[in-house]
């Protein structure tokens, strides 16, 4: 089949799939916090956790969880994640990525442990706090661990494949809380929330088994390390040609990037980082719009919201929503790699921004049981383009990990925010801006806006080797001049040259003046003049 990317691609000896199987198996860090999340949000509509853990009565003296109340239970998670994900820079670079998921884990089920024992709210709340400290670590770790052991042929839907993880638990959670939302007993939401400790033991143990990735390993100056664990993922022997030659060209990128210096926090926002600052706040944007999508309402709010809408069998059509979610994320794991980022994500962004304005004025104007399954039948087309398109590796190796952490950060930051106001927004009552259906037009007007910025930021990756995604970002200045782009760096080379004359007449030289000057050199030692016209012309 002409340009179907999941078939084994022969760009050489050896094997990718024992590097696709760890990359599909790491995902499964994605579940533990689709799971919480889901959990969480059918539990808020089981009638025995309202009788046990309700704080208020209204005038019938029925006893019902207050906005507050929802807001806090919710959002925590995201103040958890957000620490836990600006931490995971350095914990992933002190530890490394393999013990650093395990860590995570760790963390994740000291959280579980609290909330399964929860009787009141505030033990609840701390629990999910440390929960999401956990699931904060991995967010940032999972695709930083896929990305640097991933053939760049299927990177992208290797990283893709955490975000179908998260899919799949929000799944199994909307099934488990189907199962016993009608218990009359504990067991109504301790048996949805115990089920976690499974998911946080399979990854824990699961990483003993898996290598390190050679990125870290060449970081730590570990290069015999990072030839075995490199011809693990390659199935080829540590001193094979192929092995030797990609471990080179990542250990030249990585000096070419030290001797340019180390990348601190503050360097990464400062005007001197250049492309860094542009890919960090590019990064920053995704994550951002992503959350304003209005997605998370559905997967935190949408069994009380369909509840509160006055559709029947709320847990049922939420049950509807995560398989559409989980069966949506496939196909976009195709088209990462063959129609690319940029595409998809315009694609997504324009059929979210449809989908919710129809949903709001369709719930806005009516109340009958056709607009009641019109609404279902759009929130659910809704959830295939956010699922299909709205799941990249921007970052060299000297900032990754504290790059990932920045947006990760920013990820779950929105993700506080859309959890905590939500309710505020949505709900009737006093002090409540009562919106119902009509939220759907602040997420649909975010999802415009999305558009307009992937197509002046969001540059096309795909096919690139994290290297080459180096490279694009130096050379091309606008987004929309990224398709078709031709890369022509080879960083051993560039790395020889940096180490001669990195500065010119008291600046530092961009990676283009310095790629060119190599070609020169090269030249002047034997290579046609011919050939050094064609390569510079390419730079050009």
């Amino acid at each position: 089949m002409a340009g179907f990317r999941f078939q084994v691609q022969k760009e050489g000896s050896g094997s990718a799939g024992v590097a696709i199987a760890i990359g599909l198996f790491v995902a499964f860090g994605g579940i533990l916090f689709g799971y919480d999340t889901g959990t969480i949000g059918g539990i808020l509509g089981m009638d025995y956790w309202i009788k046990e853990f309700a704080r208020d009565e209204d005038e019938n003296r029925m006893k019902f969880i207050s906005s507050a109340d929802k807001s806090l239970i919710v959002s925590i998670l995201s103040v958890g994640t957000f620490f836990g994900a600006l931490l995971s820079a350095q914990v992933a670079d002190y530890f490394g990525r393999k013990h650093g998921l395990m860590i995570s884990s760790v963390v994740f089920t000291i959280g579980v442990i609290f909330q399964t024992a929860a009787t009141e709210i505030i033990i609840l709340v701390v629990g999910r706090l440390i929960a999401g400290l956990g699931v904060g670590l991995l967010s940032a770790q999972v695709p930083m661990y896929q990305s640097e052991t991933s053939p760049k042929w299927i990177r992208g839907a290797i990283v893709g494949s955490y975000q179908l993880a998260i899919t799949i638990g929000l799944l199994l959670a909307s099934c488990a809380n189907q199962g016993t939302h009608e218990r009359q007993d504990t067991g109504s939401y301790r048996i949805p929330l115990s089920i976690q400790f499974v998911w946080a033991l399979i990854l824990f143990f699961g990483m003993m088994l898996l290598p390190e990735t050679p990125r870290f390993l060449i970081k730590r100056n570990r290069f015999d390390d990072a030839a075995k664990s490199l011809s693990t993922l390659r199935r080829l022997p540590p001193d094979h040609p192929e092995v030797i030659t990609e471990l080179n060209e990542i250990k030249a990128n990585h000096e070419y990037e030290m001797s340019i210096g180390q990348t601190p926090y503050k360097e990464l926002l400062s005007n001197r980082s250049g492309f860094l600052r542009k890919r960090l706040l590019t990064g920053v944007g995704i994550q951002v719009f992503q959350q304003l999508s209005g997605a998370n309402f559905i997967f935190y709010y949408g069994t009380t919201f369909f509840q509160s809408a006055g559709i029947k069998n709320s847990f049922v059509v939420s049950l509807i929503t995560n398989c559409v979610n989980v069966v949506s994320t496939l196909p976009g794991l195709w088209l990462v790699d063959n129609w690319g980022r940029r595409n998809l994500l315009l694609f997504g962004a324009a059929g979210m921004f449809i989908c919710q304005f129809i949903v709001a004025i369709v719930g806005t104007v009516s109340q009958s049981q056709a607009a009641h399954n019109t609404l279902v039948a759009f929130v659910c087309i809704y959830i295939f383009f956010f699922a299909s398109s709205w799941t990249g590796e921007i970052f060299p190796l000297k900032a990754r990990a504290k790059g990932l952490s920045i947006t990760t950060a920013a990820n779950w930051l929105f993700n506080w925010a859309i959890g905590y106001a939500t309710p505020y927004m949505v709900d009737s009552g006093p002090g409540n801006a009562n919106l119902g259906a009509k939220v759907f037009f602040v997420w649909g007007s975010f999802c415009a806006l999305s558009f307009a910025f992937v197509w002046a930021f969001i540059y096309e990756t795909k096919g690139f080797t994290l290297e080459q995604v180096d490279e694009i970002y130096a050379k091309v200045p606008h987004a929309w001049n990224s398709p078709g782009f031709e890369p022509t760096v080879k960083f051993i080379e560039v790395a020889e040259e940096v180490q001669q004359q990195p500065y010119e007449g008291g600046r530092r030289l961009t990676l283009s003046e310095i790629e060119a000057s190599a070609i020169r050199r090269k030249s002047s030692v034997g290579l046609p003049e011919k050939d050094e016209k064609i390569v510079e012309s390419e730079i050009q």
